[in-house]
């Protein structure tokens, strides 16, 4: 308790990054207003009683966020990772997700384009581009948002057409030839009736890591967007806003670093019969086909294959807003559609050990219907609303596992050399997944004095899934087995809450959340019928209370929760071994207690200073919890790390006629985290400071901007993700991105 009231001290007096980080302005003292959609409503942050970060356009540039990844750390109680490339990030708030990476899964955290679900992990690494905002909600979003929430949202809003014209490009030019290209356009094509705005965006580089195998640089990233988005105001009372999009990547697939973990001898073994740490590199260790990486260069690898991690996505959607005078109709309609193939060395040697192509597809329409309440005095502010999900996803991966071993196994009668009992063959899991989703919702909030409002809120969901799957070898020259399902998973969820204005400028709530994520099909490689069966939902129960507080004429923004998670019925992504094979597999493993504190802070010292600090901290353990014999009770969750601090200062000097120079600096820190259920030391990350600064010269009309910045600018290295096969005696190490020193120019008008 002595720490928890300690760091509680220190996030009140320490600068950073955290929350909104607007940039600072020379008008006056105090910090501009933030307006979020929390609560499907345009309302201030601090009258929000909800958890949330917003964090703006600019300071997503800041730190060099071009896509979900870079979210994290950004805000208090938020950890994104991922394995690959160009999909499947594994989101966590408050240390709810998911670690599945198998395209029919769904995480804890539901992301939001505008207001649309995007519930593909296949579309959910697409660029942050020509943005307004990025509002991260913590805690289950159980009545107001879409499907399986109950870890909270990612709330991403685009730049809208206005009747204005506008124009702004940035282009950056940094280590690694990296390229990131940006910008829109806009304005009106029918004076009050029609406006457009067309935005883009260019990210590439030429790798980072050095393939010794080929003499080619791999982990290249190269990935490019586009959006068109039309305004349409045919009355003062109706507006329609249509977007398209695509997005397309072309970047290499991951490319891991390899350590071998059987032991040689003796000497070298561990107590859990693998490797002893000291030793993975000394030669002495080596992976199922004698392999080992022993340079100890983390830039550098021995790779036979160089794959793609290809995915393409196309996004069309339509909201229509209706002015009925009290009220207002709400019409959000949207179509989505996304390939991926990616073709990886998975094994990270120069072996063909296990090769995996991914082949997934998934296309979704989504419609919600709100009827809301239009009168921001009015005493009752309601919504009443509707939710549909057609989803379709067909997946035809195959694992490519010990063809290096096929010789040993070649004979007249098996000219193919494939050793099923042994592992040694091509397997194949295609199935499609059929999801039909529906929701009623309400919430209603009623202000029972001029300061105490009361809400409740209410939905009911059921995703009906049909899952058709079959495993086989070689192509279908063999069944392993095949499934047909089709089941149906519902559920109530609510929230209940309380909100009193001290003053004027401070709040106080209470809420509790009931959050659900669906049940449904573990969508990997299974050999046996058991580990088809369905998983069912999990739920959450979550308890908050916060203070929201703005002091000394709004130069002091200080805003705190503390939070417990009663989270029942997990869906846990485990180990198992099957056949001899490390696998993968999925089901209602443990029952956890969360619980933690957040603060975030903004200050405004002077008129050119802006200072913001955001701090989580968090106690996420199992249960009761055995998987595969294993005793998992006590441990900590996966990515949930026991503190986390985001820290960022903005600092304008006026050079009257010449301009002024402005500079931002950041810093994140994170605590241990494990990557596993087990809390394996081999399978963590420690402690990890990253910091980030940029310094530019501003134009006095503001519209140009030319600058140099720095992320990671200390050169840290770090475990981003770590997967391991210890069947085939191998972690796979996916390390973050070196530093990067760049420079770039600004336009706008």
């Amino acid at each position: 308790m002595k720490a928890f009231w300690f760091a509680t001290a220190a996030a009140v007096s320490i600068a950073g990054a955290a929350a909104a980080q607007t940039e600072p302005s020379t008008a006056g003292f105090a910090i501009e207003e933030i307006v979020v959609t929390a609560q499907k409503r345009s309302e201030n942050l601090q009258d929000v009683p909800v958890s949330v970060t917003a964090i703006t356009s600019q300071a997503l540039q800041n730190q060099g966020v071009t896509n979900v990844m870079g979210l994290n750390n950004v805000a208090p109680g938020l950890r994104v990772s991922a394995g690959d490339a160009a999909a499947n990030p594994k989101i966590f708030i408050r240390g709810v997700g998911l670690s599945d990476f198998n395209p029919n899964a769904s995480s804890g955290v539901g992301v939001y384009v505008d207001g649309v679900f995007v519930g593909s992990p296949l579309a959910q690494m697409a660029g942050f581009y020509d943005l307004g905002q990025v509002e991260v909600l913590r805690g289950p979003q159980g009545t107001l948002y879409g499907r399986n929430t109950n870890g909270g949202a990612i709330n991403v809003t685009t730049r809208r057409p206005t009747f204005t014209w506008t124009g702004d490009a940035r282009a950056e030019y940094a280590t690694y030839e990296a390229v990131n290209l940006q910008g829109g356009v806009g304005g009106p094509l029918v004076e009050d009736k029609l406006a457009f705005r067309l935005a883009g965006q260019m990210v590439e580089d030429n790798g980072y890591t050095f393939n010794r195998v080929t003499g080619d640089d791999v982990n290249a990233t190269k990935y490019w967007a586009g959006r068109l988005s039309l305004l349409f105001t045919p009355t003062e009372d109706i507006e329609v806003l249509g977007k398209f999009e695509r997005f397309s990547n072309r970047g290499d697939a991951t490319a891991p670093q390899h350590r071998a973990l059987f032991p040689s001898s003796a000497a070298v073994t561990g107590p859990n019969g693998l490797c002893m740490p000291g030793a993975y590199a000394s030669g002495a260790c080596t992976d199922l086909m004698g392999y080992a990486d022993t340079d100890k260069d983390i830039r550098a690898g021995d790779y036979n294959q160089e794959g793609k991690d290809r995915v393409d996505t196309w996004n069309a959607s339509t909201q229509i807003d209706w002015d009925l005078g009290s009220v207002a109709l709400v019409s959000v309609t949207a179509f989505q559609h996304a390939n991926r193939n990616a073709l990886e060395n998975t094994d990270s040697s120069p072996a063909q050990m296990i090769e995996i192509n991914y082949r997934a597809r998934a296309k979704a329409f989504t419609q919600e219907l709100r009827l809301q309440s239009d009168d921001p005095s009015a005493a009752l502010k309601w919504v009443l609303g509707g939710f549909y999900m057609d989803e379709t996803i067909r997946d035809n991966s195959i694992q490519d596992v010990l063809r290096d071993y096929r010789p040993f196994f070649q004979s007249p009668e098996n000219p193919l050399g494939i050793s099923p009992d042994d592992s040694v063959a091509i397997f194949g899991y295609p199935y499609t997944q059929k999801t039909k989703s529906y929701a009623l919702f309400g919430q209603a909030d009623y202000s029972l004095t001029e300061r105490l409002t009361v809400t409740a809120g209410l939905r009911y969901s059921a995703d009906d899934k049909r899952f058709d799957y079959r495993s086989e070898i070689e192509n279908g020259l063999a069944t392993i087995l095949t499934s047909k399902q089709d089941k149906t998973f519902s559920a109530w969820s609510g929230r209940l809450g309380a909100r009193y204005a001290l003053t004027d400028d401070v709040n106080v709530y209470a809420t509790y959340n009931r959050g659900f994520k669906s049940g449904g099909f573990f969508g990997g490689l299974a050999t046996t019928p058991t580990e088809l069966e369905p998983y069912d939902n999990e739920k959450l129960d979550a308890f908050e209370i916060g203070l929201k507080g703005e002091f000394f004429d709004r130069r002091l923004r200080f805003n705190a929760s503390g939070f417990y998670y009663d989270y029942q019925d997990q869906q846990v992504f485990a180990q198992a071994l099957r056949n001899g094979l490390t696998v993968l597999v999925l089901d209602n493993a443990a029952s956890s207690k969360v619980w933690g504190a957040e603060f975030e802070l903004t200050a405004r010292p002077t008129a050119n200073l802006q200072l913001d600090a955001g701090l989580s901290l968090l106690d996420a353990e199992y249960g009761d919890f055995i998987s595969e014999g294993q005793d998992y009770t006590g441990n900590r969750l996966p990515q949930a790390p026991k503190a986390t601090l985001n820290l960022a200062a903005n600092h304008i000097l006026p050079l009257g006629s010449a301009g002024e120079i402005v500079t931002h600096l950041d810093a994140t820190y994170s605590s241990k985290i494990y990557f596993d259920n087990s809390n394996a030391e081999r399978l963590s990350q420690d402690g990890v400071w990253v910091a980030g600064a940029q310094v530019s010269w501003r134009a006095p009309s503001g519209g140009l901007e030319a600058g140099v910045f720095a992320r990671n600018l200390f050169d840290e290295n770090w475990f981003v993700s770590i997967s391991n096969i210890d069947s085939l005696g191998v972690d796979l190490l996916t390390y973050n991105r070196p530093r990067s020193l760049g420079v770039f120019l600004r336009y706008s008008y």
